[in-house]
Formats: C-alpha cells, structure tokens, sequence
C-alpha cells in the first residue's frame, strides 16, 4: 500500500486536472452556443439567395453556365478531383477527428492518388496527410491551404470558395467535393459528402402535380450568365461557411463529451483515493497508538 504522502499528492495531481477538464467543458459549450448563433443568424441570407438562384434557373432552362458544366467528356478515371476536408486543430475531442480521416481514407479508396487533390482545414488532418503523401500512399495535399478551423468566419469561408472556384474554372479541377461532420442532434454526428463544383442543375419548370407553371417574364441585365457568376460564388461560400461551423460545433461537443467523461472519471478516482487515503491514516494512527502503549508498558516494567 502506497503512503499517506504519495496517496495525497496524487490526490491532488488529480484535482488539478479535474480543474482543467471542467474548463474546457465549459469553453467547448459557450464555442458551441457562439458559432450556433452565428450560424442561425446568416441562414437567412443564404436561403433567400438559394431561392434567388433556382427563379433564375426557373425563367432561363436553356442557359448555359460554367459551374453547372459536368464535363462529360471526360472518362471517370481520368477526372481531376478536389476534397475539402475538415478536421480539427486540437486533440482532447475524443474520436472526432479518427472518424472523419477515417471517412475520407474510405473515401479516396476508389480514386487514382495521381487525380486526386486535398484541400485540409485543421492541423490534425493536413500533418496526417502530409505524412501519408511523404510516404507515397496519399493524394496530393495542398501545402499553402494553411486554414484553421477555430472561430469560423464568412470571410475565410469566401477566400476558400474562391481557391476552389478558380481552380475549377481553369480547368485545374474537374470536380470538388466538401467533406465534413454534421451534427444530426446533441448526441450524434454524422460524416457527410457534399458535391460543391459542378453545381447540379435541377429542374424547377413543372409543379408538384407535373404540369407547366405560368412563371411571369422576367429580365436580367447585363445577362443571366452574369448573375449566375455573381450568385454562385456567394452560395458556395455560404455552403462552405454552413459546412465549417458545422464541423466545428461538432468538435466542440465531442470535446465537451470527453471532458465531461474525463471529469467524471476524474471524480471516482478522488473517492477511491479518499477512501485508501482514510484507510492508510488510520492504520498510522493504530500503529502510533501501538507505539505509544507499547513504550509506556516497557517504561512501567
């Protein structure tokens, strides 16, 4: 049995991080409530420009608009694709970042390595596959995508699309795909895949009941192309933004899970250091009170 003094001092090793893990529970839930509002507050906007974009899809069926090309001449194998990945920048999150590099790798299975293109937010996911690429057993990862994932912003979120955008336009990339973790509840997270570039062209001309709808005239200076090339760098910046807080609410309520559980455990530790602690200053309480009788019993004979 350990002494009184080692048993204290571990008591109070423990203490201390019972102090730390009860903090970044606590800064995890005021991150989480924070980047929730943030979001809540910019939905609006980015709603009524999705709304935007399918009437001008509604009053222009034959238009034809680079981010809605498909480039269906070129083989399968031989596309060029582009993979946002968003991780974390921190451990202490539980398994948040193994599921989502976990996804991607399942992910990029299928893909030639010679095709494929990783765009990493977050220093866990771009040093894991930095060291994959190194290796040779990864996709190329882009070196000067240096982007952190706390406290996403709409700027960061534009200055991305933007890269993406552009390197969709020159033809660098042929398709771009957005990887991420989506938080379905409080207590569930989801890994999700989302086709950025091309955009899917749905068509709105028919109503629910599959006839034609009567849709007013509707004109568009200079042109509907030149709309489209306004509005859609605006709406993928808004996906991404929606897909970055998403991402990062899901990090901190995971953090928060394994915070709280490293606080309970925390917890049952003490008790049971308490209760070895009482154990071992009784028994050098008997033993001095044995002591103490014994010497006054040899002083008396």
């Amino acid at each position: 049995m350990p002494n009184i003094r080692e048993i204290k001092e571990r008591i109070d090793s423990i203490r201390q991080i019972l102090k730390i893990t009860n903090a970044m529970y606590l800064i995890s839930s005021s991150k989480l409530k924070k980047a929730r509002k943030a979001l809540d507050s910019t939905e609006p906007y980015f709603y009524k420009l999705q709304e935007t974009i399918e009437s001008v899809l509604e009053h222009t069926p034959h238009m034809r608009q680079m981010y809605f090309d498909r480039r269906s001449d070129i083989p399968e194998d031989k596309r060029k694709k582009g993979y946002i990945v968003i991780t974390g920048d921190k451990g202490l999150c539980g398994s948040y970042n193994h599921n989502i590099l976990k996804y991607t790798d399942k992910l990029l299975e299928g893909d030639d390595p010679g095709n494929c293109y990783l765009y990493v937010m977050g220093q866990v996911g771009r040093m894991y596959y930095q060291r994959r690429m190194m290796s040779g057993k990864q996709a190329f990862v882009d070196g000067e995508f240096l982007y952190t994932t706390q406290n996403p912003t709409l700027y960061r979120a534009a200055e991305i699309a933007q890269t993406v955008i552009d390197k969709f336009s020159s033809g660098d990339l042929d398709e771009v795909h957005l990887v991420y973790t989506d938080m379905v509840s409080s207590s569930t997270q989801e890994n999700r895949t989302l086709r950025l570039l091309p955009f899917e062209r749905r068509h709105f001309g028919k109503s629910k009941d599959g006839t034609e709808k009567k849709l007013p005239k509707a004109s568009f200076a200079p042109s509907p192309e030149k709309v489209m090339d306004y509005l859609i760098p605006n709406y993928a910046k808004g996906i991404i933004y929606g897909a970055m807080v998403e991402a990062f609410c899901c990090e901190q309520q995971s953090r928060m899970t394994a915070m709280d559980s490293a606080t309970n455990s925390a917890k049952d530790m003490i008790k049971e250091l308490s209760l070895l602690y009482n154990r071992a200053r009784q028994a050098a309480i008997t033993q001095e009170i044995t002591e103490v009788c014994g010497g006054a019993a040899a002083n008396r004979g």
